[in-house]
């Protein structure tokens, strides 16, 4: 028995060894579970001590006096501060121009600059989990042709490089002006420059380890930093872009605020960091709290309010706006026949659902917003002369009403539901009806009709017809839900600060009672998102279907015969469930392992329909509350599951041979002529039994398959994998090599109609057989398939293979590579990959496909299991 006959066999990541994570205590355990539910209460609890905080750093704050220093803001400093802005955003870019750079990758500026844009106008405005920046990016450039691994170096760069030279510029502006930011800290000016001294020493210490783009491992992570040029400048453009932002806010700033532009880039640094660090979306609350609070000596709290308000209009809603903008005028120009736009207008195409939904997410929390705030004097008087007081008071109500519609369409509209879209579009239209009757507000208003142009511009995007309110909010949206929620209620508080509860007030109507309205307006809101949670976290999950059916598998049949993926040949084993797309046209094979869906492959059909069949899979198992997951898939598949929010890790390298131009001649394939020449003396016979034919010869197949069974003491897989059953072996053409008229070794062949492809299955052979009966096999099958007329030979995968070797590849590659490289006692890795060298192949790149924020470790496990028929299975080989 040789070693390549035996590693042949495995075609999967092994079963032998542990994959699950390290044995923890119950607590521990729990804790890692719950990670993601965790992390959001903690966010919630950080927002509310700090709303708590801010309200009562404004106890001498009146909402009147805010309002005027908002309008004694005059046009000069609001243009300052936009061109301030757009110098920000302009040296944004540039971090991705570097980061692309230093993975040797180089695409078109405009591209790169629309994305860049894109993700930190996304970022910094609506700042969690599906709306981040980095989910801009996954999108963005896996159109572009980056892989998932360089999108991670990518991603990994910005934030490492922005994060460095955050606390680099903070630390070194509370060096130089510490003494005048402690007072407005309450801190000394010693422990402050001690701290700032302590960071840079650190960070100079951090550069001298790892200088000259040396590797530097610390346990089980991989550090390379740039070069000094590259290092050099992306330290500029931080300083660059943090200086410049900063400008913004302090331009905004009263005239009479006492604190200098150095002591106030300081304090910008730190209260920037400490946004970041609270996971609250925006840094909502946490970055308008350290402001306020270091500020309130140096100027009016009022005044200082006011500033922050402009100041998330300017610095984040703007650009928002702009980056959807540009992407509609894209779009436009598109259909208007402009050649030019091509490559731009399919960016925009994926980058417009994820920047339409961010911007209803904004426009949701500034129209609940409105329905907390008081009508102004004059308003109110107008409106007592012209509209019936019903209509303003319901009126005011429903704006509240239709910010949550609009929150819950958001999420949605980032999913391309077209009744998101509808949704979205009503609630928008109506809105800007109401907003004249309610705040006669123009940039709430103005909001709204770009919003509504923006839906009307992309509406072609939002074709999926699946229902909207099938689809549960997860946690990250209801965590900001919350956060809007409890904002209003904050404004709600400080805005009626001075007027004293009462139970009439909810049953007083008249134009000037605007506590009443809002009172009612909270309620109304409180009670409507508490149901959208209540309807997210309590809805029972969908019963599972039952497998398939012989009708459901005779269709599979039909649909895998007329495509070109071999391997499709597995449902036939009948041990999967199948999810057919809307019009039948292919299907997704998948199995259930805990709380895991596990596709198998890329989906099973035309090319054209499996992005919709990706979403159709991932609804369905979140509807059964069940984490998604897609094995093995192909380079094809990622930008379909980047579109659905889901993160790609390497598995390893699918070989595949081109049988047109297989031939044994040449000193490359002297080692197979050579075995081939060896069977013949040994009396060694091949043959193709046809379909009709296998039922004859079954009962000497069971044989050998069990007696290769017993010799490797394994038990049958599956999922994955076939497994002896004979109505499964009667359903396709079985390869055998005979020794004396017996049966000695077989593999059964995996064939479809089109011919584009073919590959086998089960590979088994009894003590009697030859060494090396596997290479003989092999060598036998592709010389018969390439006279039939196949086009290429799929040999299997290569488990870890291919792995990424880049000084900064992914912890994921990290940890792949070395169990490839060293874990050969429990499996033979290089073994499996030398016996698939033997007829040069050609590698592709497998891939496992998970939603964000799911551990991929946890779903391989689960795949695991699944192919081993449970734990007994895995320790059982």
């Amino acid at each position: 028995m040789s070693a390549s006959s035996e590693i042949a066999q495995q075609e999967e990541f092994p079963t032998g060894i542990a994959i699950d994570e390290p044995v923890l205590p119950g607590w521990r355990l729990f804790l890692r579970r719950q990670a993601r539910l965790i992390s959001a209460v903690l966010t919630l609890l950080i927002f509310v001590v700090v709303g708590f905080a801010i309200f009562h750093l404004t106890d001498e704050v009146r909402y009147d006096d805010v309002v005027a220093a908002l309008r004694a803001t005059n046009l000069l400093s609001i243009a300052a501060a936009i061109a301030f802005t757009a110098l920000s955003f302009a040296a944004l870019t540039i971090y991705d121009v570097d980061a692309l750079e230093y993975i040797g990758r180089k695409l078109p500026y405009p591209q790169v600059a629309l994305t860049a844009f894109s993700a930190y106008a996304v970022g910094n405005t609506a700042g969690f989990g599906p709306l981040s920046g980095g989910a801009i990016r996954y999108r963005a450039y896996s159109r572009l042709g980056l892989s998932p691994d360089e999108i991670g170096r990518v991603i990994a760069f910005v934030t490492l490089a922005f994060g460095l030279g955050l606390a680099s510029v903070a630390s070194l502006s509370l060096l130089v002006i510490g003494e005048d930011v402690a007072p407005l800290v309450g801190v000394s000016s010693g422990l402050l420059q001690t701290v700032a001294g302590l960071v840079l020493a650190g960070l100079v210490a951090l550069l001298i380890w790892a200088r000259g783009g040396r590797v530097r491992r610390v346990g089980r992570f991989s550090l390379k930093l740039p070069d000094s040029r590259t290092t050099s400048r992306q330290f500029l453009v931080t300083c660059l872009d943090i200086a410049a932002s900063a400008t913004v806010l302090y331009m905004l700033l009263p005239g009479s605020v006492t604190i200098s532009w150095p002591a106030f880039l300081g304090l910008y640094a730190v209260a920037v960091g400490l946004g970041v660090l609270s996971h609250v979306p925006a840094g909502l609350g946490v970055f308008d709290g350290v402001i306020v609070a270091a500020l309130s000596g140096a100027a009016n709290v009022e005044q200082v309010l006011g500033s922050l308000v402009l100041y998330r209009l300017i610095y984040h809603v703007l650009p928002l706006v702009i980056a959807m903008a540009a992407t509609i005028t894209v779009e436009l120009r598109r259909q208007m026949g402009n050649p030019a736009l091509a490559s731009l207008r399919r960016l925009g195409g994926r980058l417009s659902p994820t920047l339409v939904s961010a911007l209803t997410v904004v426009v949701a929390a500034i129209l609940i917003f409105s329905g907390v705030t008081p009508l102004s004097a004059d308003r109110s008087a107008l409106f007592a002369t012209v509209l019936p007081l019903p209509v303003v008071e319901a009126a005011h109500f429903l704006c509240s009403l239709l910010g949550l519609a609009l929150f819950v369409s958001a999420r949605g509209l980032s999913q391309r539901l077209d009744g998101a879209w509808w949704l979205a579009m009503l609630s928008s239209l109506t809105a800007v009806i109401l907003t004249l009757v309610n705040t006669v507000s123009f940039i709430d208003t103005a909001l709204l009709a770009f919003l509504a142009i923006s839906l009307f511009a992309t509406r072609k995007l939002f074709h999926r017809p699946a229902s909207l309110f099938g689809q549960a909010l997860t946690t990250p949206w209801l965590m900001a839900m919350t956060v809007i929620c409890a904002t209003a209620l904050f404004i709600l508080f400080f805005v009626y600060r001075d007027v004293e509860y009462s139970h009439q007030l909810w049953w007083q109507f008249e134009f000037s009672g605007d506590a009443p309205r809002s009172l009612r307006a909270i309620l109304g809101l409180s009670i409507a998102a508490s149901l959208v949670a209540l309807a997210s976290l309590l809805r029972p999950a969908a019963a599972p279907k039952g497998e398939p059916g012989p009708e459901d598998l005779d269709r599979a049949y039909a649909i895998v015969d007329r495509q070109d993926n071999a391997d499709a040949n597995l449902v036939r084993m009948g041990d999967k469930n199948l999810l057919y797309s809307p019009d039948g046209r292919a299907f997704i094979m998948y199995g259930r392992q805990g709380r895991s869906w596990i596709a198998l492959f890329d989906p099973i059909g035309p090319q054209e329909i499996w992005a919709e069949l990706v979403w159709h899979f991932l609804e369905q198992s979140r509807l059964a509350g069940c984490r998604p997951v897609f094995y093995q898939i192909s380079p094809a598949l990622l930008s379909a599951c980047a579109d659905a929010g889901m993160r790609a890790y390497r598995l390893g390298e699918l070989a595949t041979t081109d049988l047109r131009s297989f031939t044994l001649e040449g000193g490359k394939r002297a080692n197979l002529r050579s075995a081939l020449s060896r069977m013949e003396r040994d009396g060694i016979e091949f043959e193709v039994i046809p379909v009709e034919g296998v039922p004859a010869v079954l009962d000497q197949l069971a044989a050998v398959s069990d007696a290769w069974l017993s010799v490797h003491k394994a038990k049958e897989k599956g999922f994955s994998l076939g497994a002896f059953d004979p109505d499964y072996i009667r359903t396709q053409p079985v390869a055998v090599l005979r020794l004396n008229g017996r049966i000695v070794a077989f593999a059964n062949l995996l064939l479809t109609g089109t011919k584009a492809e073919a590959s086998i299955d089960l590979m088994r052979f009894t003590r009697e057989a030859p060494k090396g009966v596997m290479d003989i096999l092999f060598v036998r099958i592709m010389l018969y398939l390439r006279d039939q007329g196949y086009g290429t030979f799929n040999l299997g995968m290569a488990p870890l293979s291919g792995l990424s070797r880049h000084e900064v590849a992914p912890v994921w590659d990290v940890i792949g590579r070395t169990v490839f490289d060293h874990g050969e006692r429990y499996y033979n890795f290089k073994g499996l990959r030398a016996f698939k060298e033997k007829f040069h192949p050609r590698w592709q790149p497998r891939y496992l496909a998970v939603p964000g924020g799911v551990s991929p470790a946890l779903a391989l496990l689960d795949a695991t299991l699944l192919i081993g028929a449970g734990i007994k299975g895995v320790i059982g080989k």
